[in-house]
């Protein structure tokens, strides 16, 4: 997969892609990063990327000339890329969205700034609009590196063991069941004695059943969210299956 993120902090891109997970994919051939500087794309001596809203009120709006002029370069180089606007206005990014996001060959990441972008880079080509959550963050390079990371796991060979991305949490809409290590008892709390067992059948549902329960307990709007898909309405249905 080939990445790149059009941000006017270019070295933040280029420092977190050479840590962690990013980096892992990257040593492997399975991902590369690009970061790509908006500033790059202005055609004046201040390298403007921004101006005053028209109609007033507070903060700048990023340009339409130079993000068009960036993916339009972009793309001319490198052939069409999944276009992906960071935005608090876009869906919110889930396990789901990072699976499809993780298909795509290329992807093209923008990073908002400032009170927005003019509206006319929306209409001049198609985006998929992307959200971390209900909050705003002073611009889209922390999303950029939450798609970045995310994506990087899921890439084939990357991770240490294939079930390490599947057996997780919000894999099947449901939060991970507890995990244990050595020692076997700490401060009078003891592992659970089936996880002790050996008896692979007992320990795997036990975990669905911790898994279950956790969901319930944090956020069981994962459960009626799976129910809904499963059985079309939430009403009158037990959250466990």
């Amino acid at each position: 997969m080939h990445v790149q993120v059009i941000t006017l902090f270019p070295r933040l891109i280029d420092s977190f892609a050479a840590f962690g997970m990013p980096r892992i994919a990257v040593e492997k051939g399975a991902l590369t990063v690009q970061a790509v500087d908006l500033r790059d794309f202005t055609h004046d001596v201040h390298r403007t990327v921004d101006d005053r809203p028209f109609g007033g009120g507070p903060g700048m709006v990023l340009l339409c000339a130079p993000i068009v002029d960036a993916v339009e370069a972009l793309e001319r180089q490198h052939g069409p890329a999944h276009r992906v606007l960071l935005t608090p206005r876009g869906r919110r990014l889930d396990q789901r969205k990072l699976r499809e996001l993780a298909r795509e060959p290329r992807l093209l990441l923008l990073c908002g700034h400032y009170e927005g972008i003019d509206e006319r880079v929306h209409r001049v080509m198609s985006w998929d609009e992307i959200s971390l959550g209900d909050y705003v963050l002073s611009g889209g390079e922390p999303a950029a590196m939450a798609v970045l990371d995310g994506v990087a796991r899921l890439l084939p060979g990357v991770t240490g063991h294939p079930a390490s991305t599947v057996d997780e949490s919000f894999e099947d809409d449901l939060l991970e069941a507890p995990h244990y290590t050595r020692p076997r008892e700490f401060r009078g709390m003891a592992v659970p004695e089936v996880l002790l067992s050996g008896d692979h059948a007992a320990i795997a549902r036990w975990r669905r059943e911790q898994a279950l329960k956790t969901t319930q307990e944090r956020r069981a709007d994962l459960l009626q969210a799976r129910a809904a898909r499963t059985h079309g309405t939430t009403e009158g249905k037990p959250w466990i299956e």
